[in-house]
């Protein structure tokens, strides 16, 4: 099977939300700056406008396998990845930082692509409610998450009609094909801060972030420049050396539990 992208988003300006500018969400701001002037450059009428989310602030620990260097030391993570992406763009666009924290209630109505940098269950599941509330046209859900050497890049879409989630061909989001991924209830051994780049390499290796960006961005460069895709995310494993596509295809998506609806029947009158 195929999935051919939203056609508005080949004609105008989209509109991207990044949420979570850590290890990954890091390495995918910078992945956006190639992506846009790629974009901009194959004919695209107005590329990415991005907006990063993130309230946390760069430490000691994040220097070396997140995307700072030591005078960040201190500064929002969100707003300095903006400037030096706005500096890489040099007046071909104006992206834009924001220190808030994403809640169910947060309204995401103007985003067509929303992307999930984020390590714990709670920030996932508040990007899926408040998605589910307010985008209300269909959205992509670009959700990436790793463990130690292991991660995934998942590429689904999401609105808040009811009725539109129920269409046949599409994309399940992460949160569909792996419920535990957004249960707040389980909880994750490793949400604490670390203390040292030390510590941090030994929950994650050096790479794994930069894996993971690279398979959802591939996804991400197909479907803007091909106009279709074959596969909606990727399973990624360092220590073995592999990397498993996530099909489009109902059987593919049932080996994980996930079945399509089917669209309700509308009542015939007399």
């Amino acid at each position: 099977m195929e999935h051919s992208i939203h056609p508005e988003l080949l004609t105008k300006q989209v509109n991207v939300l990044v949420v979570g500018a850590g290890g990954t969400g890091s390495r995918v701001i910078e992945a956006l700056v190639n992506l846009h002037r790629a974009l901009i450059a194959k004919g695209h009428p107005g590329g990415l406008n991005v907006t990063a989310m993130d309230a946390d602030i760069v430490s000691q620990s994040n220097i070396g396998r997140q995307a700072f260097y030591q005078p960040d030391v201190g500064t929002y993570k969100a707003i300095t990845l903006v400037n030096r992406a706005n500096m890489a763009l040099n007046g071909t666009a104006v992206w834009k930082a924001s220190t808030d924290l994403l809640d169910e209630s947060t309204n995401l109505r103007d985003f067509q692509l929303v992307i999930g940098a984020v390590d714990n269950r709670l920030a996932r599941y508040a990007i899926m409610q408040a998605m589910m509330k307010t985008s209300y046209k269909m959205a992509y859900w670009l959700d990436f998450g790793n463990k130690t050497s292991q991660g995934q890049a998942i590429l689904g879409e999401i609105a808040a009609d009811r009725r539109a989630m129920r269409e046949i061909n599409r994309l399940p989001h992460a949160g569909e094909l792996f419920p535990d991924l957004v249960n707040p209830l389980v909880t994750n051994d490793d949400d604490g801060p670390s203390c040292s780049l030390a510590e941090a390499l030994e929950r994650q290796s050096l790479y794994i972030n930069q894996a993971v960006t690279i398979q959802g961005m591939s996804i991400l460069w197909n479907l803007f420049t091909k106009g279709v895709i074959n596969n909606h995310g990727a399973f990624i494993d360092l220590d073995q050396s592999t990397v498993l596509p996530m099909r489009i295809d109902p059987t593919h998506w049932a080996r994980f539990g996930f079945k399509p609806k089917a669209p309700r029947k509308k009542a015939q009158t007399a």
